[in-house]
């Protein structure tokens, strides 16, 4: 396979003209011409408050498209692949009903999924009721596995594993160490206050049992939790009030990033200004740091990947500052983590494919997956159950994590720099944490 580095620019631009148009028409992008190839149905929010998540999805089409152009070898045959996509346009039902289209009606051959509980969640267990094979990434495995059980408040002996769908990322008990290692770099006085919504994120981020708050008491702080919010809401002033008369020196939690926007502004007018920041999903990119102006430097957050860590792609063979670079240079924008983790999930899709002996057996399939030992531009990929508990170990591959804090430069931009590696030594750190000015 071609490195992205020598890749031509003008076939790149062409895939992804062709990936964006079958991207609005929630159509398949063009294959080979050949009968029956391999069909991928892949669901993501590409509209809505989430579409952040998807907003590098033609790129990585169109590199996948360049790169399997030669068709895949699926036991004795190599057949050309088709790419199905559709918009989950951020709402579990409307991806539920698009996954149900997807098998039902284009009769994929595997479906991946990425991008938080909201779109993870209901596909994958759509794909469980039809018994289709499924691959998701982008949602920490605690909301996806146990979000999903008929009785999650039942424990780890009513929790059942899966037996089509298997999910790779990393865990609620990465998150929160990543993010108390970096509040450890700063002077504080371990006063925390939580921004937990009502959603899948929120209420496994926010658990009393699997979430932060019993980590955080036994490290000795104290969590300030003025309860569940609703998703865009536009009034933050009673979290505000919460978090200035704990005197919470500390902010984290899950937000939508128009939502993070919201209350930092009124944080700010409010005057409540933190010391540290550390929030999830909202501040992932550049554009909702950018939103904030100079209010968004020395915010933190957790870094899944980076042009700096030390992966390549099995795929093309592209480094992942190969791989970020070749999507500023082709798409003009600033790289952003999900395209290391969409170009990862094509990457297992085709490892997997590769090692299924014939089409039209979901069960040999689902084999080749839960087999996966694959090296990928976000680390190792594989179903081992490695650092999970025995309940999870057969659905969940966990991936590193490190943690970072976003730092202006040129006046209006932003980067993200890797400020603790303690859970993930072998990714080099940039920095040191800086409290908020």
């Amino acid at each position: 396979m071609k490195s992205l580095g020598h890749l031509n620019r003008r076939a790149l631009l062409k895939y992804s003209a062709a990936s964006g148009a079958a991207i609005a028409a929630g159509i398949h992008a063009p294959a080979i011409a050949q009968s029956r190839p391999i069909k991928l149905g892949y669901v993501s929010p590409q509209t809505g408050p989430l579409a952040a998540f998807a907003e590098a999805d033609n790129f990585i089409i169109a590199n996948f498209k360049e790169a399997t152009k030669a068709g895949i070898k699926l036991g004795k045959t190599t057949l050309p692949v088709e790419v199905i996509v559709k918009d989950s346009q951020s709402n579990p039902n409307r991806a539920a009903q698009v996954a149900k289209d997807l098998i039902v009606q284009d009769k994929i051959d595997l479906m991946l999924v990425a991008s938080t509980p909201e779109t993870t969640n209901p596909v994958s267990t759509q794909c469980e009721i039809e018994e289709v094979p499924c691959i998701s990434t982008v949602a920490p495995w605690q909301p996806w596995f146990i979000g999903r059980q008929a009785n999650p408040g039942g424990g780890p002996p009513a929790w059942k594993g899966f037996n089509y769908t298997y999910h790779f990322f990393w865990g609620l008990e990465d998150v929160i160490a990543v993010f108390t290692n970096m509040w450890s770099q700063v002077a504080t006085n371990k006063s925390v206050g939580g921004l937990f919504p009502n959603d899948g994120d929120g209420n496994a981020w926010g658990d009393k049992v699997v979430g932060f708050p019993p980590v955080l008491a036994k490290q000795g702080y104290k969590l300030t939790d003025p309860g569940r919010y609703q998703n865009l809401t536009d009034n933050f002033s009673a979290q505000i009030a919460a978090f200035k008369g704990a005197n919470c020196e500390i902010i984290t939690g899950v937000m939508l990033p128009p939502d993070f926007t919201t209350f930092w502004k009124q944080a700010l007018q409010q005057g409540f200004k933190p010391k540290v920041a550390s929030i999830g999903k909202a501040i992932l990119f550049p554009v909702a740091v950018e939103a904030l102006g100079r209010d968004g430097s020395n915010l933190s957050s957790e870094i899944w990947w980076s042009p700096n860590h030390p992966f390549k792609s099995s795929l093309t063979g592209a480094t992942a500052k190969a791989l970020a670079g070749a999507y500023e240079s082709t798409i003009k924008k600033q790289w952003t983590q999900p395209i290391g983790f969409v170009h990862a999930l094509f990457e297992v899709a085709v490892d997997a494919l590769k090692r299924t002996p014939e089409r039209g057996d979901p069960n040999a399939m689902v084999k080749a997956i839960a087999d996966t030992n694959l090296d990928t531009v976000v680390g190792k990929v594989q179903w081992n159950g490695a650092n999970l508990p025995p309940f999870a170990a057969k659905n969940v591959a966990k991936t590193p994590l490190v943690g970072g804090q976003w730092r202006l430069k040129d006046g209006a931009k932003y980067d993200i720099v890797i400020t603790d590696n303690r859970t993930a030594p072998a990714i080099p750190v940039g920095g040191k944490m800086e409290p908020i000015g």
